[in-house]
């Protein structure tokens, strides 16, 4: 891994900028205020000019720069690029390119920018799944000390780190913050409530399998309402005359890996026990030593990765896809598929991402009632047969700033203003309203959402909840997310194509991820905290030993459980 850093000179920049027409200003930031913020914002008038005049004054230094961001393509980041970053433009004088690219291409963007040391973005929004990359790497600027040094003039007195719900995400072991929350959403289920509480379609499904249909518990259940509903005649309830009982996505691309690694691996039982992510063995199957070092990922070394468990996640995703989904969405990646059940031929989805919960509640949705209020509703998703009480329970995605190490300072500094003037509390309550992906508490507890609740089916609730803090990204027991990820999808793709089977797939994927371990290893470029493979012995010595990794059932069918919606609600609280 190559780093190069440059000096900031701002004696030099004010030379470079005597020639520069000075436009930005307050004036700026209060027509910002009026045409787009208004009363939308948990900030008085005076206390947002006060935010906005601190950016006034903080960027002065650099007005007439331009600097370059990227994030993933979701509706909060194209409020940011649309909305927010021409704002920013105006109020500050620093030109602000916000690109908007598949996720995939910003890790990709992301880690040849590590390799290379080439400076290729300002700053990034990736996800914190990256954060035992960074920590290990050392290849970002750890914001910590970059707050109280180098960026402590560019660093806002209103910024509050505390009212961001996901810093501890983004927070390494070694105490240090390395990114900042920008948007956050969870995986929960998802299902068309308006159909679950009908009347003839609860006697039909209890006369079909003998039990209550409500919001599934384990996948047993799951699996009884998908096939009651795939290829159920809706009509009587205005749907469709054919729907479908399962919704998801299959196609051979980086958002496939995603499915399993955020938290599939966990809700099907694989992994240990602990919070916020497994340990020793996490949703990846990857063990971990007392210090940190990840010492394998197959069950010869400990690892969980090709395990019953794992292998008993990755058939059921694929039988339920080929059964219950529709045709199409075998061809589909996360982010086409995540609409669909707004269309109306959607029963019920096991893993839905909240992200897309804006593009649900439009009016005139077939899945909207007339008065504004959602005919679907989210909970949590079920678990799988290897799951006991204490495996993780669901995956929740923490889009985070993060600032290369490559980058210049005075680049570096102008891109954190950036960061913190579109996760402000001036613009956060609106950016959410539009986005519907939570950061800060004080929008979640906003009585903007207090009103909105009843509109976005079970999302405030959740986010309100004491339960939220059980949904996870990935941890810090993964050395190189990019690389590491690559692996996932190319062979989880095999297994759904038939090429190879969740066994043969499962098992060439953690010897690959080994083989990335072991690279890393021999390097030494990750220190004290990189990988120390376990010499390989019989899994069944790790199988006979308690935790992660373990055998298959003899039964991974228990009895289908399902509960009251309400009653679920009431139990988020406890």
């Amino acid at each position: 891994m190559l780093e190069h850093t440059k000096k900031f000179f701002v004696p030099h920049l004010a030379i470079l900028f005597l020639s520069v027409p000075v436009w930005a200003g307050i004036d700026d930031a209060r027509n910002f205020l009026d045409a787009e913020i208004g009363t939308t914002s948990v900030l008085n008038r005076a206390q947002q000019e006060a935010e906005m005049q601190w950016f006034v004054d903080a960027a002065e230094a650099f007005e007439g720069m331009s600097i370059k961001v990227a994030s993933e393509t979701l509706t909060t980041h194209e409020y940011e690029a649309k909305i927010l970053a021409p704002a920013f433009t105006k109020i500050t004088g620093i030109k602000v390119t916000h690109d908007l690219i598949g996720e995939g291409d910003v890790v990709e963007k992301l880690q040849l920018q590590m390799q290379s040391g080439q400076n290729i973005y300002d700053a990034y929004v990736n996800d914190s799944d990256l954060i035992g990359t960074h920590w290990r790497y050392q290849q970002v600027r750890n914001l910590s000390d970059f707050m109280a040094a180098e960026g402590a003039s560019v660093t806002s007195p209103h910024l509050d780190l505390d009212d961001f719900i996901g810093t501890s995400f983004t927070t390494a072991p070694d105490g240090k913050l390395y990114q900042l929350p920008d948007q956050q959403f969870a995986n929960l289920y998802w299902f068309r409530e308006d159909w679950f509480s009908d009347q003839k379609t609860r006697q039909d499904f209890k006369a079909q399998f003998g039990y209550e249909l409500g919001v599934p518990v384990n996948w047993t259940a799951y699996e009884d309402i998908a096939a009651f509903f795939t290829g159920r005649n809706m009509s009587y309830l205005g749907g469709p005359n054919r729907v479908f009982g399962s919704m998801d996505y299959g196609k051979k691309d980086p958002s496939l890996g995603w499915r399993y690694t955020d938290a599939w691996m966990s809700m099907a039982g694989m992994g240990d026990h602990g919070q916020p992510n497994g340990l020793p063995v996490d949703e990846w199957g990857v063990r971990v030593d007392d210090d940190s070092r990840p010492v394998g990922s197959c069950m010869a070394r400990g690892g969980a990765t090709n395990d019953a468990a794992a292998v008993y996640a990755v058939t059921k995703a694929i039988e339920w896809l080929q059964k219950y989904a529709p045709p199409e969405a075998a061809g589909m990646v996360f982010s086409e598929a995540g609409p669909v059940p707004a269309q109306g031929h959607i029963a019920q989805q096991i893993f839905w991402y909240t992200a897309f919960t804006a593009d649900m509640v439009k009016p005139g949705l077939p899945v909207m009632n007339a008065d504004g209020t959602p005919k679907w509703r989210m909970a949590p998703s079920p678990h799988g047969a290897y799951w006991t009480e204490g495996t993780k329970v669901g995956y929740q995605d923490v889009g985070s700033w993060t600032l290369m190490k490559s980058t210049p300072a005075d680049r570096a500094q102008a891109a954190w203003l950036y960061a913190q003037f579109v996760t402000s509390k001036t613009v956060d309550l609106k950016k959410s309203d539009v986005g519907l992906t939570f950061a800060r508490q004080s929008t979640i507890d906003s009585e903007h959402f207090t009103q909105r609740a009843t509109q976005l089916g079970g999302l405030i609730e959740f986010y309100r909840s004491p339960a939220r803090t059980a949904w996870s990204p990935t941890g810090t027991n993964i050395p190189d997310y990019p690389k590491m990820a690559q692996l996932w999808w190319q062979n989880i793709g095999d297994a759904m194509s038939g090429e190879k089977t969740p066994q043969e797939a499962l098992d060439t994927l953690c010897a690959q991820q080994e083989k990335v371990m072991a690279r890393i290893q021999r390097s030494g470029v990750q220190g004290k905290f990189g990988p120390q493979l376990n010499t390989p012995q019989d899994p069944e010595i790790w199988l006979d030993a308690p935790g992660a990794p373990v055998a298959k059932l003899t039964d991974e069918r228990p009895p289908g459980e399902t509960i009251a919606y309400d009653k679920l609600l009431k139990s988020w609280q406890q």
